[in-house]
């Protein structure tokens, strides 16, 4: 038997005999090894030990989006993920089932969850869009009433007319316009008047800076590359007041401080005698203040600001978005953009019974809600355009415990589920073989539009989540797009590079630079 001494002699003589390379050598090897095991295992992009997917992430970030729904198609729709140092973690997928899952079937597991608070907690505090549980119920509840009811569903297309005829379409001028900065404008001022009754003079035919609109549009980009970044980096600027926390800082004490004022102002006019008021109003914010006086309910003025900066977030990018988007389409798609025009015109051509072919239109006119109702191919041109360019083109929820999907896949507590809107509107195994293409017509059946499974047409969200305002999204871009399409041509710029920016809202990456050409006002 060997003596237990010797054994301090030997250890010593074993480390004196490995060599650097030989470490190096073992540690190749287990990092081949676990590649392969990866390989093997996970159907998605790469997830490297460490550094996860995020070289696969910056090598295709110029076309994150199309590379994505390449690598969900080839891996049947859906893939693990996994961030630096494990840090982010979770299931991508592009799959109805789960979709429906954690949107409707699981809902309560899937909550909008801690990560996707933080990184809005500044900017939308405890607003609809930025809470979870009894306090979005209660919140849900007092949007749905107040935004479906006759009268707000009046004042909102009121205020709609008088910006498009008023302002929008006589900021179209000979020289080429950025399309997309000109429909930002308009959704800002639109939801502005809508939710405060206070318009911000965006659309003045100068297209003056506003700084509250200026503000508002910093914060969101800036609450936006928190979700860009590791959590240590932004609240490691957050701490330090450095760059783009800095500037979030600064952008949010103005937004903060229009909304609060305004809030505050409305409140001293409500509380004048009606008798003294110039109208009854009824934009969100003064019903809520009605609505508090009414049934005795006590509503904050944080949970005011909250709640109207929260729907002016929600209803200013998409539909904007959403509408440049529908636009360079039908400047791609001429036969599309025909048949909306003269289905436009049968509509103004019958109204009353009067008008005919070659009857020339009053300048002024605008379309009422029942007009706008008819309008089955536009809505299924704007809803085509949706499915290709969803505005929010990604989101995501955080599982509050471990759960088993209905295929298996299992998902721990406290990862993400991300699903894919943009990957599944290009899906051939959702959409069929001509998924990649524009065709309005896969809405229509028998002359009627046809809605779509909402777990497979995520645009307007699903479950009980379903977005209250898509009705009013709908009506507003009917609108523009009528109007807009009734007087002019809308010609892209020869040249123009189209292309989408990565962020969480599908903006346009250079804007849309177009031109208008006038159109004659006549029925044909």
């Amino acid at each position: 038997m060997v003596s237990t001494n010797y054994f301090p002699i030997i250890l010593k003589w074993v480390i004196t005999q490995i060599h650097i390379s030989d470490i190096l050598l073992a540690l190749l090897g287990l990092f081949l090894f676990i590649c392969i095991h990866e390989r093997l295992t996970n159907k998605g992009p790469m997830l490297w030990p460490i550094i996860g997917i995020i070289p696969s992430f910056v090598l295709n970030y110029h076309e994150v989006h199309d590379w994505n729904t390449k690598a969900l198609d080839k891996s049947g729709g859906s893939y693990r993920v996994r961030g630096l140092f494990g840090g982010f973690e979770g299931i991508m997928t592009s799959d109805p089932i789960k979709i429906e899952y954690i949107l409707k079937t699981k809902f309560k597991n899937f909550p909008k969850g801690k990560y996707y608070r933080e990184r809005f907690r500044e900017l939308l505090g405890d607003g609809i869009f930025n809470s979870d549980d009894d306090g979005w119920k209660e919140q849900r509840r007092i949007a749905t009433s107040e935004m479906h009811t006759t009268r707000f569903v009046q004042y909102s297309l009121g205020t709609m007319q008088s910006l498009v005829i008023e302002k929008q379409v006589k900021t179209a001028k000979d020289q080429a316009i950025d399309l997309q900065e000109l429909l930002l404008r308009f959704t800002f001022d639109n939801v502005c008047v809508a939710a405060f009754g206070v318009d911000p003079g965006c659309l003045a035919l100068d297209l003056p800076e506003i700084p509250f609109a200026k503000a508002f549009e910093e914060a969101t980009e800036y609450s936006l590359f928190r979700f860009l970044v590791p959590p240590y980096v932004w609240k490691s600027m957050r701490f330090l007041n450095i760059s783009k926390e800095r500037r979030l800082k600064e952008a949010l004490k103005i937004v903060h401080e229009f909304a609060e004022t305004t809030v505050k102002n409305r409140k001293a006019d409500m509380a004048l005698p009606r008798s003294k008021l110039d109208h009854d109003p009824c934009d969100l914010l003064s019903r809520l203040i009605m609505m508090q006086d009414q049934q005795g309910c006590s509503f904050s003025d944080k949970f005011l600001t909250d709640f109207c900066i929260s729907f002016i977030l929600a209803g200013r990018d998409t539909s904007s978005v959403a509408l440049v988007w529908f636009f360079w389409l039908l400047y791609e798609n001429p036969d599309v953009e025909s048949k909306i025009l003269q289905e436009t015109k049968d509509i103004l051509a019958s109204r009353n019974g009067e008008k005919k072919s070659g009857d020339e239109l009053d300048e002024e006119v605008v379309f009422e809600a029942k007009e706008l109702e008819k309008m089955i191919y536009l809505q299924a041109a704007l809803s085509e355009a949706l499915r290709l360019y969803p505005s929010v083109p990604i989101d995501f929820k955080q599982a509050r415990e471990d759960d088993v999907f209905p295929d298996g896949m299992t998902i721990r507590k406290d990862s993400r589920v991300l699903y894919h809107v943009y990957a599944i509107g290009r899906m051939e195994s959702i959409w069929g073989k001509d998924c990649l293409e524009f065709r309005p017509e896969r809405w229509l059946k028998d002359g009627q539009f046809i809605s779509e499974n909402p777990f497979k047409y995520a645009v307007f969200n699903a479950g009980p989540r379903l977005c209250v305002g898509k009705k009013f999204a709908y009506m507003q871009m009917k609108m523009v797009a009528a109007s807009v399409l009734l007087r002019y041509r809308v010609k892209v710029k020869e040249g123009h590079v189209i292309a989408p920016k990565v962020t969480t809202t599908l903006y346009m990456k250079h804007g849309l630079l177009v031109t208008f050409e006038p159109r004659q006002l006549v029925l044909c």
